[in-house]
């Protein structure tokens, strides 16, 4: 009797951890570029998915890094995105607790900049209407950038099936023009700091 073997996914029609080939093949025959793997366990698949593709098939170790511990408590943001363009949520977590603060989607036909940027941007309204004074932490220089210029520059183009994620973003580009605010967003240094707290652990 052949062994049980369990399959991570990284690109594909749909990404994640499989419990046989069959489903596998589904996800990556015939898409371009596909990327994936066969583990022994379902321990190992779970554990290579929270990783890069290539630090795996190139059996880089895992480096397990933290945060300074005088680093100031505050959110961190985050956003997750099957496909691109594809099913996308945001969320945030409080950095001191781990608690889950706020999480959006799933948003139909998206990108994952665009739910870095609509999470920065919920972030700063949770923390004013709360009057709360902390640091915002993200790991996208390129949503920091959207919200500092209070305009997400998006490539994607609006159609039925994302009409929500353009209303959301619409209303994000109002908050920020129309709202001043304190909060310090400052990137997160995930090489040295490990994966920010908000991670959906899809890599």
């Amino acid at each position: 009797m052949a062994k049980r073997k369990y399959y991570v996914v990284w690109e594909g029609r749909s990404t994640g951890i499989f419990d046989s080939w069959a489903e596998c093949l589904t996800m990556v025959q015939g898409y371009n570029g596909a990327k994936y793997k066969s583990f022994a366990t379902r321990e190992e698949a779970c554990e290579a998915y929270r990783r890069e593709y290539w630090d795996v098939v190139k059996g880089v170790p895992k480096v397990t890094k933290t945060a300074p511990e005088n680093l100031p408590q505050g959110i961190a943001v985050d956003a997750a995105c099957s496909g691109n363009p594809g099913r996308m949520e945001y969320r945030g977590v409080s950095t001191s607790t781990g608690k889950e603060l706020f999480h959006q989607g799933i948003f139909e036909d998206s990108t994952n900049n665009i739910g870095e940027f609509l999470a920065i941007v919920h972030g700063l309204s949770y923390l004013k209407a709360n009057n709360i004074d902390c640091p915002l932490y993200s790991d996208s220089m390129s949503a920091i950038s959207w919200v500092r210029n209070k305009k997400c520059k998006t490539k994607l183009l609006p159609t039925d099936k994302n009409a929500k994620s353009f209303e959301l973003i619409a209303r994000a580009e109002r908050w920020l023009q129309t709202n001043e605010y304190s909060t310090r967003i400052i990137k997160w240094d995930t090489e040295h700091w490990g994966e920010i707290p908000a991670d959906f652990g899809r890599k």
